[in-house]
């Protein structure tokens, strides 16, 4: 051990009564249960229903208010209850005005802070009292621990309690502690949050779920394929920046990239007005909720889409040209079109094509940017990486993300990991290397942290790279064959739609296949299991999300509406206590207002994955192993300061 270091660290330990009660405080945390971990996935900027998942914590709110008040309070009690816990702002200003007198509102106050305090209590038995204190409203913090820590209630003290409540009635601070109680009890509920992938795309708020998870306790993230989009479009990649944005134009999201992260697209829409008309194949995708939108503002969009789709198309072939690697030759579409016959050569086939929009393309040289495109692109590409917002929001999800995680003997990932046929791991030859599994993913990784770090570089192969982890075969975010873009938008016959995927998505069924990963990534094959966004699961149709007994759990099962008809609910997640597994699926969400005034949560099924033989311990987590090296660091310090004699 560096004794420089160890004279740092006792700075802080300045003597030996101090390091010894630190190493007996971190053993004993060794031995606590392990907190409950929350996996959400391809939440694709629905934020109403996330929020309502957080604050529920997947039913396991409610599921500790029942445990708790099993004999006192009745169904509807419960459910009035755990309203409160969500939404405590909403729900006091519902009760206010349903009480007619000050005595009942008083009596109410009284009864719900009681409550509050015990479910506090319970959900925060498993913790260390220094842990619980950091989670409660630094307001109340001294009231509330006399409250949860109280002895010799029903003799010298009881008075004393009772007037705290009461004081805390009469001076008008009940609203402001119950709503910092229920809080507290969502916080202790979830100890941290794995968000599997896909925050961004399809619907209307990415942006206040990237608030929300900033300011969340503990969470990381494991970028998804569109999530890359964003940190490729801010690191410098002009052709993940036109994805985005065709993106938004097609789901009606504009306002994403203007309002909220102050992006100009006026040049766009001129340059969009003057090459393009109305067509169908690029109108935008209205949800029945969907804010009011006039006829004109539907044709804005639909030349914005189709001019940024040119550009996006333009932007490809110069990549694919200068990277063989990428093996996307076949994907140089531009350069098969017959612009006199309107036709296209397609894996040996010649195809008509329908709502065509190449005016600003030459038949002679497809991939060449206009001037007026040029000086377009530049310009946006200016605006998102000077855009304050968005730079937060990007350094955020680089500093808490990563492609996969090993978390407690668990696997997270979102899209794949690339495989041949057989089950073996997938080749990519990358300048002359070749790599696969888990090299291969730490080899994306490491081009996309460099990108990142040099926004300035715009054409190396490490930008070049994050959008091949978007549309590449071999990419483990994408794990397709191609991505049929083009085609969705010209091309009438449906065959040429279809994206082949990667061997992975039928292998994952067997258990050998997974433990196979597993051991790839170092993991127990027997205790571990493999975490999984990004595919849809289609319920409806008999999919079960839990595959190849238990090793694989695939939680994409439908946040955004787009998917909702095709998957039969409104997503999946995932609980892990010390118990075990919990997998739970979801009814769509309608509002907070049905939440409120009928009780309407939107669990559906929970179904155990995997229960522990033996209660889990933070010993055997994570978090756990940390403990551990900083208790041999201690006992380090120990010996060297102050057991030398």
């Amino acid at each position: 051990m560096d004794t420089k270091y160890l004279d740092l660290l006792a700075e802080k330990y300045d003597c030996e009564e101090k390091v010894v009660t630190e190493i007996i405080n971190l053993e004993a945390i060794l031995n606590l249960p392990k907190g409950t971990e929350h996996f959400v996935s391809d939440l694709h900027g629905e934020y109403r229903a996330f929020q309502h998942v957080l604050r529920n914590g997947s039913g396991n709110v409610k599921e500790k208010i029942k445990d708790l008040f099993k004999e006192e309070l009745s169904s509807k009690e419960v459910d009035e209850f755990a309203t409160l816990v969500y939404y405590p702002e909403d729900k006091i200003l519902l009760m206010k005005n349903l009480f007619e007198d000050p005595q009942s509102l008083n009596h109410w106050y009284a009864k719900t802070i009681e409550c509050m305090i015990k479910l506090v209590s319970f959900a925060a038995s498993k913790y260390t009292r220094s842990k619980v204190r950091k989670a409660l409203p630094e307001q109340f913090v001294y009231i509330i621990e006399e409250l949860l820590y109280k002895t010799d209630e029903f003799t010298d003290k009881k008075s004393y309690y009772t007037k705290i409540i009461q004081r805390i009635m009469s001076l008008g601070q009940a609203d402001k502690l119950i709503t910092g109680l229920a809080y507290t009890i969502q916080r202790l509920v979830v100890d941290h949050l794995h968000v599997v992938g896909d925050i961004y795309d399809r619907g209307p708020d990415p942006a206040r779920i990237m608030n929300t998870l900033m300011g969340y306790h503990s969470v990381d993230i494991q970028w998804g394929n569109h999530d890359i989009l964003w940190i490729g479009a801010y690191a410098g990649s002009k052709v993940c920046l036109a994805n985005i944005i065709r993106i938004c134009a097609r789901y009606d999201n504009l306002d994403i990239i203007e309002d909220v992260y102050g992006i100009n697209l006026r040049p766009l829409l001129n340059l969009a007005e003057k090459y393009y008309g109305d067509n169908p194949a690029f109108r935008p995708k209205l949800s029945s909720s969907d804010k009011d939108i006039s006829e004109d503002e539907i044709l804005q969009i639909t030349k914005i889409h189709q001019a940024i789709s040119i550009i996006q198309f333009k932007l490809e072939m110069p990549i694919i040209q200068r990277r063989p690697d990428f093996e996307m030759n076949h994907r140089l579409l531009l350069n098969n079109i017959d612009y006199d016959q309107m036709t296209i050569r397609l894996h040996g086939e010649t195809y008509p094509l329908q709502n065509t929009c190449f005016a600003t393309i030459n038949p002679e040289h497809p991939e060449q940017l206009l001037k007026e495109e040029e000086q377009v692109i530049e310009k946006l590409l200016f605006a998102i990486q000077h855009s304050e917002k968005l730079s937060r929001h990007m350094n955020f999800l680089i500093r808490k993300g990563s492609l996969y995680l090993k978390y407690n003997g668990n696997l997270l990932i979102h899209g794949c990991i690339p495989l041949n046929e057989d089950g073996t791991m997938k080749n990519m030859t990358i300048e002359g290397k070749e790599y696969s599994g888990k090299n291969l993913l730490d080899t994306f990784e490491h081009y996309l942290r460099y990108s990142f770090a040099h926004p300035e570089e715009t054409d190396d192969l490490a930008t070049d790279m994050i959008w091949y982890l978007w549309t590449g075969e071999n990419s483990s975010l994408f794990g397709k064959k191609d991505m049929t873009t083009f085609e969705r938008y010209f091309i009438k016959e449906k065959e040429t739609h279809i994206e082949h995927k990667n061997p992975y998505y039928h292998l994952r069924e067997q258990e050998d296949t997974c433990k196979k990963i597993l051991e790839e990534f170092d993991l127990d094959p027997d205790q571990g299991h493999i975490i999984n966004g990004h595919t849809p699961v289609e319920e409806i149709n008999g999919e079960n999300p839990i595959k190849a007994n238990g090793k694989m759990i695939v939680i994409d099962g439908g946040f955004s509406k787009a998917y909702q008809p095709k998957t039969g609910i409104a997503g999946y997640t995932l609980l892990y206590n010390s118990y075990g597994m919990q997998l739970v699926a979801h009814k769509p969400f309608t509002s907070k207002e049905d939440v409120l005034k009928n009780g309407a949560d939107i669990l559906s099924v929970k179904r155990l994955v995997d229960r522990e033989l033996r209660r889990k311990k933070i010993l055997e987590t994570n978090v756990g192993k940390k403990l551990l090296e900083q208790i041999s660091v201690l006992n380090d310090l120990l010996e060297y300061k102050y057991m030398k004699y």
